[in-house]
């Protein structure tokens, strides 16, 4: 199969996010600005990850999914941490954890719609849903080690005010995993012109070999 994913199809949203980093980086080099121009190139390096991992795996993303993606990683590590958006805007650290549950809770549906290969009638919708909202949690939780870690190795402040803000992103994130679960909930009824249940069934669309027994409804 040939390469589904370049980086030349990829939407507008996502150039614009590449070349404003490319612009700080610039910026920082030339001001000897080394922890911005560090943050830049990893942001960067780390936005690129789905493009190589879509083409490992012969997955077509769907552009609002890179989009989403891309935005994510540049909100959280290049506005959140560079230029303390977390502190300016309390809504910010919301915003990027419900925001990512919604996103996660997509993603575990459609993989485990891809291990019965697209057959919506293999599993009873309800575990479908379970499993995608588990999946969700489950980075959500993982993120929360990690800020730990962060902050107890290397002194960081990742987690604010500690037990409140672990908890309060936990809460956000069950919201989020909950509304992405229940997208894939709409789907598997043949909901499939929604916003959230859109993106699935263009998924499934521009992955057919990975969901050789999807029909609709």
């Amino acid at each position: 199969m040939k390469n589904l994913n370049p980086i030349r199809e990829q939407s507008r949203i996502v150039f614009v996010i590449w070349g404003f980093l490319a612009l700080a980086l610039v910026a920082a080099l030339v001001t000897f600005n080394w922890s911005l121009a560090f943050i830049a190139v990893a942001t960067f390096s780390l936005s690129l990850l789905p493009v190589f991992f879509a083409n490992r795996f012969e997955i077509r993303l769907p552009h609002g999914f890179f989009a989403a993606v891309v935005f994510f990683i540049f909100g959280t590590i290049f506005l959140g941490e560079a230029f303390d958006f977390y502190e300016r805007y309390g809504w910010w650290d919301v915003l990027l954890h419900g925001g990512s549950a919604v996103g996660f809770g997509l993603i575990g549906f459609i993989f485990v719609l891809m291990l019965f290969e697209g057959d919506r009638y293999a599993a009873p919708p309800w575990a479908m849903v379970f499993f995608a909202f588990c999946f969700a949690m489950t980075i959500g939780a993982v993120w929360e080690i990690f800020e730990f870690g962060m902050d107890q190795i290397f002194g960081l402040n990742m987690q604010k005010s500690g037990l409140v803000d672990t908890m309060a992103d936990l809460m956000v994130d069950g919201l989020g995993a909950l509304i992405g679960a229940a997208a894939g909930f709409a789907w598997l009824k043949g909901r499939e012109k929604g916003s959230l249940t859109g993106q699935i069934t263009q998924f499934v669309r521009e992955n057919r070999g990975w969901f050789r027994r999807w029909r609709r409804k």
